[in-house]
């Protein structure tokens, strides 16, 4: 049987800066860029309580998010391909 070839998910990926200072020192696969994230999130309690979907950026995620409103988790992949090569 032929070996599966490695998801999209699992290539490992450069990091930007702004990104490394939250995921830490890449590269690293997009999975664990996700994982990393949500640990940052939780552990500085960056959800809104009142609608736990959206996120307040601090001045960390600000960077890669492009500003301090609240987003919206779903629209996160979109802001985090522009800080992974």
């Amino acid at each position: 049987m032929a070996k599966k070839a490695n998801s999209a998910f699992m290539r490992k990926l450069k990091l930007s800066p702004e990104l490394q200072a939250v995921c830490g020192k890449g590269p690293m696969p997009r999975t664990e860029i996700t994982k990393n994230l949500w640990k940052y999130i939780k552990k500085h309690k960056l959800q809104d309580p009142d609608n736990m979907r959206n996120i307040k950026p601090d001045d960390k995620l600000a960077k890669i998010f492009g500003s301090k409103r609240a987003i919206s988790m779903f629209k996160m992949p979109g802001h985090i391909n522009k800080h992974v090569d």
